[in-house]
């Protein structure tokens, strides 16, 4: 089991490091602002600036996941199971949060949030649900 938790732990950064990505990097691109968040160009400007901070959170999130994974693997239990078990508690309630904000309509249409919602929400669901059999 716990190669599961370790599993689905860096899938989980995966996810959260290629939205960095997307938010910091590459927004201003039609693929990415169109395709992957559904905006229109116009509203691109407006939200550069929370796209970027978000980014980076993304990526500290996902780097504490790494971080945790290698220091559990390299011997040091308790320091890479706090991390591990930390993080993947903030990255599933932050994706409970945005399905919450999808429902509301906060960005978009409702209903056109699910996908990233269940996305950001389940893979650390199940490394949290690996841990109680660890």
């Amino acid at each position: 089991m716990l190669v599961v938790v370790w599993v689905f732990a860096l899938v989980t950064a995966l996810i959260h490091i290629m939205v960095f990505a997307w938010e910091s990097l590459l927004l201003r691109r039609p693929a990415i602002y169109r395709g992957v968040f559904g905006m229109r160009e116009e509203d691109v400007g407006p939200v550069r600036l929370w796209a970027f901070g978000v980014g980076f959170y993304n990526l500290f999130l996902g780097c504490g996941l790494v971080v945790g994974v290698v220091s559990w693997w390299m011997g040091q239990v308790a320091v890479g199971r706090t991390l591990v078990t930390y993080v993947c508690w903030v990255l599933f309630l932050a994706g409970i949060v945005l399905l919450i904000a999808d429902r509301m309509g906060l960005s978009r249409e409702r209903g056109k949030g699910v996908v990233g919602a269940i996305s950001q929400s389940t893979p650390p669901l199940i490394a949290l649900v690996g841990l109680l059999f660890v």
